[in-house]
């Protein structure tokens, strides 16, 4: 549409106000995201996130809006929501990375716009294809936002940060995640949304609107009241873990001057610990091995000989600058300091693109920041599991965490599949707040995902120990130095997800998200499906009027 054409202005001021909303919507769904909406009731995130995505349906719903503007509309609502839900990454390029502020902002923003291109995708399909076939609509909105959520989370490596299925921990239906996982969980979510609108604003008689909208909210009760299933099982006796947090500002902990105290405070921690196993978080010792003190490796590694009948798990960058060197997490046991690498060693395999690896054509962006160490070499995707007593562990560094079909593939070999997940993290990149609250719903969700506990040790937070459900059994205070200690009991079994990701990865959701589709296609195209379901519900099949 061009304002030059006759008529253009007036219909451009009938889109402003769509847009405006559209943003509002989108800041709203961020929010949902951010510990102070966690603070006021655990349900809050997934009232406000269903709050938002219903208020856009509804205006796109009646705005009559060709499939453009609906395209325009749906990818404001997910910039907005991406800039709320991402905007710490601003911390880790301006005050860390020493890029312009302007530069910084730009960054965040231009990558928000291009990941929001998949829900312009989103809006201006479902605005072609949807001809006010109630269940029909709601499949094809479903299928959409699935495709469009898992393309965010593969494509260029992919960043499903603040995918949708993360505002749901306190839904009644979160209990479908170690079914379906975070995607499909998401899915789902946006489908019943879709329902629940269409039985509050869609076309038909009231009562057939009511008695819509009534089974929807029912059947999510009912769903919640639903016993969950459970897939695992206690294996062996509890674990007792200490977990180190050891709060080292970012821009004192690859300074050299300033590193002695830090690296004193680890070794001590890490030698005295009490519990069988004892973890430090990532790059806990920011140093290459020929980095070290003289003698500093040597002494940690000595304090896990035959005598001691204890293991650890430590962040430390491994290899060298001629070889190439990895993200690590080392792991110490008598066992493994007899092995010919002298410790177990696992090697990150997701890596951050400008923060671990350079993407062909930014070497130019990477030169600008200040990041040390900022391209590793890749590890395996399927790592062996750490062996501690009669656990198996299953370390993974960071933001990896946030692939749980990488994390399924531990779970192909049943004999090393794992009975605790760990994750490293040093979010101190990235601010006080958010980025650390956003991270605790990630591994949270693993753990639902699989039904394991997860132990978290973190520079700066969240340091937890989190249960097979999904809950924070211990906790340390964010942004402190300490110690937490804790028992955990690991298990063994597979989910459903565990079974088939392991397999396939992400691909029989992508099968879902189009069969979901062509079924919301389908309807329209035959007559009588279309007709038959749209008149229980007092709709003709293409009926009300359509977004064209």
């Amino acid at each position: 549409m061009s304002l030059w054409m006759p008529g253009g202005h007036e219909r451009a001021a009938a889109v402003l106000p769509v847009l405006i909303w559209a943003a509002l919507c989108g800041a709203l769904h961020a929010f949902s995201l951010s510990p102070w909406c966690q603070a006021w009731h655990a349900a809050a995130p997934a009232v406000c996130q269903t709050a938002a995505l219903g208020l856009l349906l509804w205006v796109l719903w009646s705005a009559e809006l060709k499939p453009g503007q609906a395209a325009a509309a749906s990818w404001l609502y997910g910039t907005v929501w991406l800039i709320g839900a991402t905007g710490w990454m601003y911390v880790s390029l301006h005050r860390y990375g020493e890029l312009p502020a302007w530069l910084s902002a730009l960054a965040v923003v231009a990558l928000c716009m291009a990941l929001s291109l998949y829900m312009a995708l989103v809006g201006g399909l479902w605005g072609r294809w949807r001809r006010q076939v109630w269940w029909a609509d709601a499949l094809l909105f479903g299928g959409l936002w699935l495709l469009a959520e898992m393309a965010r989370a593969v494509i260029f490596t992919g960043f499903p940060w603040g995918a949708s299925g993360y505002g749901l921990l306190g839904a009644p239906f979160v209990a479908l995640a170690p079914w379906l996982g975070v995607y499909g969980l998401g899915a789902v979510w946006a489908t019943l949304v879709a329902m629940l609108v269409w039985g509050l604003r869609g076309v038909g008689s009231m009562g057939a609107r009511v008695l819509t909208a009534a089974g929807v909210v029912g059947g999510v009760l009912v769903l919640g009241a639903w016993p969950a299933a459970s897939f695992t099982k206690p294996h062996g006796r509890p674990l007792s873990v200490t977990l180190l947090q050891g709060n080292v500002p970012q821009d004192e902990k690859f300074v050299s001057e300033r590193q002695i105290p830090m690296l004193i405070w680890h070794a001590r921690q890490i030698l005295s610990a009490q519990g069988q196993l004892v973890v430090a978080p990532e790059t806990a010792i920011p140093l290459l091995p020929s980095q070290m003190p003289d003698g500093y490796w040597d002494k940690i590694k000595g304090g896990f000989g035959p005598a001691s009948g204890r293991f650890a798990l430590i962040g430390v960058p491994l290899g060298d600058f001629e070889a190439g060197y990895t993200n690590s997490v080392a792991g110490l046991s008598a066992q493994s300091i007899l092995t010919p690498e002298g410790m177990y060693r696992y090697n990150k395999h997701h890596l951050v693109p400008f923060g671990e690896f350079i993407p062909l054509g930014f070497h130019w962006f990477v030169q600008m920041m200040n990041m040390p160490l900022g391209d590793f070499t890749r590890g395996p995707l399927n790592a062996p599991p750490f062996v501690v007593l009669d656990q198996r562990v299953a370390p993974n560094i960071c933001y990896e965490d946030l692939y749980g079909e990488e994390i399924a593939a531990r779970f192909r070999n049943e004999v090393q599949s794992p009975t605790i997940l760990v994750n490293v993290s040093n979010l101190a990149w990235f601010g006080e707040q958010v980025a650390i609250h956003q991270h605790l719903q990630i591994a949270r969700m693993r753990s639902l995902e699989f039904q394991l506990p997860t132990l978290r040790a973190t520079n700066t937070g969240a340091t937890v120990v989190i249960d097979h459900e999904g809950r924070v059994t211990h906790a340390l205070a964010r942004n402190t130095q300490g110690v937490l200690q804790a028992s955990v009991q690991g298990r063994e079994g597979a989910t459903p997800f565990a079974w088939w990701a392991s397999r396939w990865g992400l691909w029989p959701l992508f099968g879902a998200a189009l069969l979901m589709m062509a079924m919301g296609r389908w309807s329209v195209r035959n007559g009588k499906l279309g007709h038959a379901f749209a008149g229980a519900s007092g709709v003709g099949a293409q009926g009300g009027p359509a977004i064209h």
